[in-house]
């Protein structure tokens, strides 16, 4: 057989080579400095078979980064086997420790469990031990294809690994994969040892995880794991962790008093308290003046619709599990809305539509219900009830690309309003193997193709997901890197020829002929509750002056200048400033902390030398540190602050 490398080279090999065996063939150092390999794209370990002609590519020490996917996944065998001697350790029978699945994940990995006696999470340093010694002992990695009766008579003492076994086919190879004493059922790939595997790893956590997701099975011991390529990594991204932790919209949302969920409500449906209903307000209100510039058409709709209106969406077919179950009311069937576009088209559908009338833009802060799964439930961020800042767009085909990059203007300007600069974009295409899509071939190229060539002529760099697309029609993404880090895909626009198909919807065109319209949906923002946890975790509650909920605190040095504050206070709510005043018997220091601890962004003291020139000393919080002003005349701070908050500088 022969395989090709990365400059084209051909290098000829025996049948049933590995890339173990083409690292040899290249010279006995790259031989021991290999880590692992990939063979056409893909990666593999050094002990699996190449197929003929593959091209590879090997990864050694100098670049173990690339081959994390795999020293992840052998740190989680090495775990799974630590946790095993620790309870032998402790007296138990090898065969009392029963294992589900182990996969690598993104920054590490994770091992289901069934144990003789709960793991504490004191314990896990005692795990992490164990480990290391593994590390020590550089265990080679082996990798054995067994039949299915050898398969479940290693097993037989596991039922999870048994009925793993059990459901693969007759005529798939299964493989496993041996350390040490330690064997497991396994697909691979693996490291070459545990000798080479990079000790920058930490055990994090343990949970509650119900066998293979249904929660009519056992609930297993799920451990989790971190692991880099070195400990810098490692220390970066538990700093990181920390910084994530500090900032959790759920901790901020509580503190600074913005929204609340209360079980009596129910899972997943926010209360927005009054801070948070200003700061709701202020994006709602920031969007509805680029909305206004840009001739959009305010609309509301109902929260519930008829059932036939998704049918003829298809959101009721295609939505699945995701839509609350339909109710019935006088002999009709109705649904908690799962999307407000089938109601902006039914509006776009209430009167006749001239070629001069288009494009017509409905937009709209519609509240939609879905059905999430309990355990995926997560503050403001997956929720059961939201809000989207919802618009839909009917436009002739001619207008399609101006009105794309029109959207494509006004989302990437609200993300840079709020400091969101680090973005990247993502077409989503539909699957060409998958059943879900609706709609023609020749639509679904028009569409994709559209969205391709204005993402192009404007010159944003992009990727395509193949099957990421909505059921309707292909989607530009745009996923932001917060301050700290992480992505989090915020707001879409899509492509849309099905819809006004289903609905039969058109306008007539200057022939007098009916014509389709095309539609874009679009949401800058995404969801409002969405938004907003991850703007709380931007921002660390930090907010800029115009948009946190408490603008201005003054704080009267003594009870005698409670008067002049008051007054100072009702000149800033008269130009639409929120001020409060700090009345209260604690010591000025104790003020000044309880408005720190609230992140109000402006501080302002008063005494008597202020009181008798109108000034006021001004203490900021910026992104920079504190910001101190002494002796500042009120009205020109007045005027200042007020034309911050108009231009949200």
């Amino acid at each position: 057989m022969h395989v090709f490398l990365p400059d084209g080279k051909q290098l000829d090999l025996n049948a049933g080579a590995t890339a173990l065996d083409a690292a040899k063939a290249i010279g006995p150092r790259l031989a021991q400095d290999a880590l692992a390999a990939t063979s056409n794209g893909d990666l593999v370990d050094l002990m699996t078979p190449l197929p003929e002609g593959a091209r590879i590519t090997l990864i050694t020490k100098k670049n173990p980064a690339e081959a994390a996917p795999l020293f992840r996944h052998s740190l989680g065998h090495v775990m799974s086997q630590a946790v095993g001697e620790f309870y032998e350790r402790k007296g138990f029978d090898p065969e009392a420790v029963k294992r589900g699945v182990g996969p690598s994940i993104e920054n590490g990995f994770y091992q289901d469990f069934d144990l003789p006696e709960p793991l504490k999470e004191e314990e896990l340093p005692q795990i992490e031990a164990i480990m290391r010694e593994i590390l020590g002992r550089n265990l080679e990695f082996s990798r054995a294809e067994v039949s299915k009766a050898e398969a479940l008579a290693r097993f037989s003492y596991d039922p999870y690994k048994a009925e793993l076994i059990g459901a693969l086919p007759e005529d798939e190879p299964i493989t496993f994969y041996t350390q040490g004493s330690y064997t497991d059922l396994c697909r691979g790939p693996h490291f070459p040892s545990t000798g080479k595997l990079p000790a920058a790893f930490k055990l994090m956590s343990t949970s509650g995880a119900y066998w293979r997701g249904n929660e009519k099975n056992p609930i297993l011991q799920r451990v989790y794991g971190v692991a880099f390529a070195s400990q810098k990594e490692l220390d970066e991204y538990l700093t990181r962790l920390e910084e994530a932790k500090r900032r959790d919209h759920r901790k901020l949302g509580r503190e600074m008093e913005l929204f609340v969920i209360d079980p009596l409500v129910g899972r997943g449906l926010p209360l927005w308290l009054p801070n948070g209903t200003i700061l709701r307000e202020e994006l709602m209100r920031f969007l509805r003046e680029q909305q206004f510039q840009r001739d959009y058409q305010g609309v509301i709709t109902p929260n519930i619709g008829n059932l036939e209106l998704y049918k003829t969406s298809g959101h009721y077919q295609n939505y699945g599990d995701s839509n609350f179950s339909p109710i019935t009311v006088d002999d009709e069937q109705y649904m908690l809305k799962p999307m407000n576009c089938p109601h902006h088209v039914r509006i776009y559908a209430s009167k006749p539509r001239s070629y001069r009338d288009l494009p017509v833009r409905l937009a709209e802060f519609g509240t939609v219900y879905r059905y999430e799964q309990s355990g995926e439930l997560n503050g403001l961020t997956r929720v059961r009830g939201f809000t989207q800042d919802d618009a839909h767009i009917f436009c002739r085909p001619d207008q399609l690309k101006k009105e794309f990059l029109d959207v494509l203007d006004l989302t990437v300007l609200v993300l840079k309003t709020f400091g969101m600069n680090d973005v990247r974009f993502r077409v989503g295409t539909r699957d060409p193997e998958s059943t879900k899509y609706v709609g023609s071939d020749e639509n679904w190229v028009t569409a994709e193709r559209g969205i391709m060539e204005a993402v192009e002529e404007v010159g944003l760099p992009y990727t395509v997901e193949p099957g990421d697309a909505a059921f309707y029609g292909p989607k530009l993404d745009f996923v932001v890197r917060d301050v700290i880090g992480r992505e989090w895909q915020l707001g879409t626009i899509q492509v849309d020829y099905n819809l006004p198909e289903r609905f039969d919807i058109s306008y007539v065109g200057e022939d007098g002929a009916d014509h389709r319209p095309v539609m874009i949906h679009r949401a800058p923002f995404g969801s409002l509750e969405r938004f907003v946890g991850i703007l709380i975790e931007h921002y660390g509650g930090d907010f800029p002056l115009w948009l946190a909920p408490r603008q201005i605190a003054l704080i009267p040095i003594a009870d005698r200048h409670n008067e002049y504050a008051e007054s100072l206070a009702a000149e800033f709510k008269r130009v639409g400033l929120r001020a409060e005043v700090d009345d209260s018997t604690n010591r000025m220091n104790a003020k000044v902390r309880n408005a720190e601890l609230s992140k109000i962004p402006v501080m302002l003291v008063v005494g008597d030398q202020e009181q008798e020139r109108r000034e006021v000393s001004v203490r900021e919080r910026t992104p920079e540190g504190h910001k101190e002003r002494k002796g500042v005349g009120f009205d020109a701070l007045l005027a200042e602050l007020q034309e911050r908050y108009t231009t949200r500088a």
